[in-house]
């Protein structure tokens, strides 16, 4: 049998999550990789699915931002997102707001560079804020900190 390898999209789309014992799960993404969930948060050895939601989006948008900013030149040196979630109280406890915080370092980064980066992957390219945003409010900032030690506006 012949191993076809198919595009991207017309791959299945199908992860697999198996049952490890004292309430810790394995996840099989659809391209292989495991990875260790928690349900347990007093023991807190592995991501919870709420925090891996979290990380989902921010390296969801991360990587457009910084695709974008490269194709511009930019002179990144360092960049982080912080995605913080509030939560219902009551079941689902699931997220109302999300705060997603851009934070970008380099060499004369330009602010509306950075803007417009940020825009075109908060409405356009992030597919896991456009899964989201039906159910929660997606707030965005960004800061610029400059290599010579002076921060720009957010």
């Amino acid at each position: 049998m012949v191993d076809l390898v198919l595009p991207m999209a017309e791959k299945e789309n199908k992860a697999v999550i198996h049952f490890a014992g004292k309430d810790l799960f394995v996840g099989i993404t659809p391209s292989g990789h495991a990875q260790a969930i928690e349900t347990d948060s007093e023991r807190s050895s592995a991501a919870t699915p709420m925090e891996l939601l979290l990380l989902a989006l921010g390296s969801c948008t991360g990587i457009d931002v910084i695709s974008i900013l490269k194709k511009q030149r930019q002179a990144v040196t360092d960049y982080r997102i912080e995605v913080k979630g509030e939560r219902r109280d009551e079941f689902p406890r699931s997220y109302t707001r999300l705060e997603v915080r851009h934070i970008v370092r380099g060499h004369d980064v330009s602010e509306q560079a950075l803007a417009r980066a940020i825009e075109l992957s908060d409405q356009k390219y992030c597919s896991v804020a456009a899964t989201l945003r039906g159910s929660a409010e997606i707030v965005t900032t960004y800061e610029i900190e400059s290599e010579d030690g002076t921060d720009g506006p957010s």
